[in-house]
């Protein structure tokens, strides 16, 4: 069986929720990352460094999720030393739980009944536009 919810596993089937504001992703797999690595990590920079994100796309994601919900979900006190950095508040630490719940609910629901089954008869890879077999 080859379905997973993350790229942690080769899947044919990837399954990923996001939650919009307006028009805006306000939750999503990278969102939802980057938070727990912010928890283990303490930092905005250092959540981005050990994700390989730059530091600007680090703080563009964190000020999108600031802005989507009605409470921030990551607060900062600048600069360095004992409680400086950022951390995950406790409305960000309820969406995130609530996230990961909606992210394993919907792995259940597409398995184990038509995932397996979609999977055998799935190509390994695509033909090429033409019809022909990729290389």
């Amino acid at each position: 069986m080859r379905y997973c919810a993350d790229m942690a596993c080769a899947s044919s089937l990837k399954i990923k929720v996001q939650l919009y504001s307006g028009t805006e992703i306000a939750m999503g797999p990278g969102k939802a990352d980057l938070l727990d690595a912010i928890r283990t990590h303490g930092s905005i920079s250092a959540a981005g460094r050990a994700m390989g994100m730059s530091y600007r796309r680090t703080w563009l994601l964190v000020d999108a999720m600031n802005r989507c919900w009605q409470e921030k979900l990551v607060d900062t006190v600048p600069g360095g030393g004992r409680g400086r950095g950022a951390h995950v508040t406790p409305a960000g630490e309820a969406v995130l739980a609530a996230y990961r719940a909606m992210q394993t609910a919907a792995t259940d629901a597409a398995g184990p009944g038509a995932a397996p089954l979609l999977d055998t008869m799935l190509r390994d890879t695509p033909l090429t536009p033409d019809g022909a077999p990729s290389s």
